[in-house]
């Protein structure tokens, strides 16, 4: 069998997307005149991202079976001193199976927004904006250099701006997108810092490169203080992964992304932008492997997410903002196994979560659909009957998520608690506690959400306000009445297909991918220092026996006890919630509040960095720069001048006065230094 990957396939990756995107944004928009219609858009698009995706399965068969790899530059932009800024892919296990998910998540998406933007305005528009966030994401996980890393980066948070003001005549959709460019400038203006001193101290913006230098970098210092430089780095690195994957107190930004379409939700959930930084974080693995205090930084961080992300998943009501926060509960667990070093575990839930989150997000979007845009989930219930493919569906993406043992979600779940629980880091003990805790909390939020939609009795017509969701822009798809309806096959095929992987993916690929060799040469640990891959690796006894073994473990008796206590709450004694919700109100206040995060940006944060704005100019533009230097630099000039033209009358009378007075005073001068 071949082992060559070729640069032409692995260019044709990233470029039919963006083919597609040029076509749709130009000549299916007002922009180049509305030449194509809806059904070539929709067509041109979709068959860029499943040649895409047919490529990147081809590379994945060679990378897996074939040994294949591919490390090369394609171009150079240019070259400044010694530093070389390029072009080029590295494609390894870690960069094939990233390319089969992006792609594969977002052909379904593509698919999908067929039946849900059905009767929107902007439809075309839609289809240009999501193949090219497909191709920046390709960007990003296909480079081999920290320059394209950071185009690939900066492109996925463009477009997720034009995504979530899609609606831009909406307000909150304005304020939305505003509010995540503006959060992740804060996460990549640490991330070029990061990159910034690599290219300094390594002298090369190349990962090969870098990585073979990081031993020497751990030697250095930060110029001026004591801080090792590989730790500075590494924390600047992770704070540019806080931005983009969502993590406390960076995450903002992410739960009011749903503003924008759900199709968008899911891809910018599932399997792009968020894992972007789950994905930087492994593949800068040498660096962080090094420097236990950035480790430890991140367990923390990722423990934070993981537990209070998943508090508020409870409170809400808004059937899309409950799988938001899921999303950022679950980034929280990815983010905990880094720090603990288990980059493999991570990137493993990264991939069974693309396939279970996108399942539920499109699910929840099909729900949406059906309830005639009504999104509270307090005002659906009993939709099992009226949509039976969604509810299916969603089930199953739901077991996936609790970690049900045999879903996709247990292997990648209790592979991270057991990673956490091997680790020795100082942040282990309150990361295991969170990881666990949470477990409880996810299975209770999301089966709080199934029994509300899904089971009990019918509430769809009890909502006054069904027809005034976030999604407010479609109409009812031609359906008059109130009773939910189940979504068009274009909606539905998606849900099925994405269903398949999250129950089987995890079970079939766990063995390789955490304790095989598929991602030799792409994520590198120190199995001396740390050494929780080990203890799993020598713990594990094949998927079936993993599964098994789970039945008495603790995670296994917390998730069910989540999905007792919801069923109980939910079903059979509706009125406990509200009799919790009195006897904790300050609690559910500050739920409700986002642990006030949003008040302490806008008032805290964003006030002082307006009066320290307007100080700087006042004070320090206005009055030290304009007033002091420039207006009193000429003021000066001009009064000295003033003073001084006087003395120049043009009478030789006057000049021979001033003569006799100066050699009067040099005179007297030196009479007085030679006394």
């Amino acid at each position: 069998m071949s082992q060559t990957l070729y640069a032409s396939t692995l260019l044709a990756v990233p470029l039919a997307p963006l083919v597609g995107a040029a076509l749709a944004g130009i000549f299916g928009t007002k922009f180049g005149g509305n030449w194509i219609g809806r059904r070539l858009t929709h067509t041109l698009t979709i068959l860029g991202v499943l040649i895409a995706f047919i490529l990147s399965a081809s590379t994945l068969k060679s990378v897996v079976v074939d040994g294949a790899r591919f490390n090369e530059t394609l171009y150079t932009w240019m070259v400044v001193g010694g530093l070389k800024m390029e072009v080029g892919f590295l494609v390894d296990g870690l960069t094939a199976m990233m390319m089969c998910v992006v792609t594969f998540v977002s052909l379904m998406v593509h698919l999908y927004t067929i039946g849900y933007m059905d009767e929107d305005e902007g439809y075309n528009r839609f289809f240009a904006y999501i193949s090219l966030f497909t191709f920046s994401m390709l960007m990003l996980v296909m480079s081999n250099n920290m320059l394209q890393l950071f185009f690939g980066w900066e492109a996925v948070g463009l477009v997720s701006y034009l995504l979530i003001g899609f609606w831009y005549n909406k307000p909150t959709a304005i304020f939305a997108n505003m509010k995540a460019f503006l959060v992740n400038r804060v996460g990549d203006f640490g991330f070029i810092l990061g990159i910034g001193l690599i290219a300094a101290f390594a002298g090369t913006l190349n990962y090969t490169e870098a990585f073979a230098k990081a031993a020497d970098l751990s030697a250095l210092t930060l110029p001026g203080t004591s801080w090792m430089l590989v730790t500075v780095i590494c924390i600047c690195l992770f704070i540019g992964a806080m931005g983009k994957s969502a993590q406390f107190p960076l995450h903002v930004w992410l739960p009011d992304s749903m503003e924008g379409p759900t199709p968008i939700s899911a891809l910018i959930h599932a399997a792009t932008m968020v894992t972007a930084g789950i994905f930087m974080v492994a593949r800068m693995s040498p660096l962080f492997e090094l420097s236990d205090t950035a480790l430890n930084f991140i367990m923390i961080i990722g423990s934070i997410t993981a537990l209070f992300m998943g508090f508020l998943g409870i409170i809400q009501n808004d059937i899309k903002r409950v799988v938001a926060y899921s999303t950022l509960s679950q980034l929280g667990y990815m983010t905990v196994a880094l720090g603990a070093s288990a980059y493999s575990v991570a990137v493993f839930h990264l991939m069974t979560h693309a396939f279970f989150k996108a399942l539920l997000f499109l699910g929840a979007g099909s729900v949406i659909m059906g309830m005639h845009h009504n999104q509270d989930i307090r005002y659906m219930g009993g939709v099992r009957k009226y949509m039976p493919i969604t509810w299916i569906t969603s089930l199953l993406g739901s077991l996936a998520l609790i970690g049900t043992p045999f879903f996709s979600g247990f292997y990648s779940k209790d592979s991270i608690i057991e990673a956490v629980h091997e680790s020795h880091l100082a942040a282990a003990g309150f990361a295991n506690f969170a990881v666990l805790a949470g477990v409880f909390v996810t299975a209770f939020y999301s089966f709080r959400m199934y029994f509300l939609v899904f089971h009990g009795k019918e509430r769809y017509d009890q909502n006054p306000d069904a027809h005034h969701g976030h999604d407010d822009h479609h109409d009812d798809h031609g359906h008059d009445s109130h009773a939910p309806h189940e979504s068009p096959w274009v909606v539905t095929v998606p849900l099925i297909l994405l269903a398949i992987p999250s129950v089987v993916i995890g079970y079939m690929t766990i063995d390789p991918m955490l304790f095989g060799e598929f991602f030799k040469d792409a994520i590198f640990v120190d199995a001396d220092k740390h050494h929780a891959m080990k203890d799993l690796a020598e713990a594990f006894h094949g998927p079936v026996a993993m599964a098994l073994h789970a039945v008495s473990t603790a995670p296994f008796w917390l998730a069910l006890a989540g999905v007792v206590v919801s069923w109980y709450m939910y079903l059979i004694n509706p009125a406990v919630p509200a009799a919790i919700g009195r006897a904790l109100c300050p609690l559910v206040v500050i739920l409700e509040n986002k642990y006030y995060m949003d008040w302490i940006n806008e008032n805290i944060l964003a006030r002082g960095a307006r009066a320290l704005g307007t100080g700087l100019w006042k004070v320090g533009d206005r009055t030290l720069i304009d007033g002091l230097f420039v207006n009193g630099s000429w003021k000066l000039v001009g009064m000295v001048s003033n003073w001084t033209r006087k003395l120049q009358t043009g009478f030789l009378y006057h000049y021979a006065l001033v003569m006799i007075l100066g050699i009067f005073l040099l005179m007297t001068y030196f009479v007085w230094l030679n006394k």
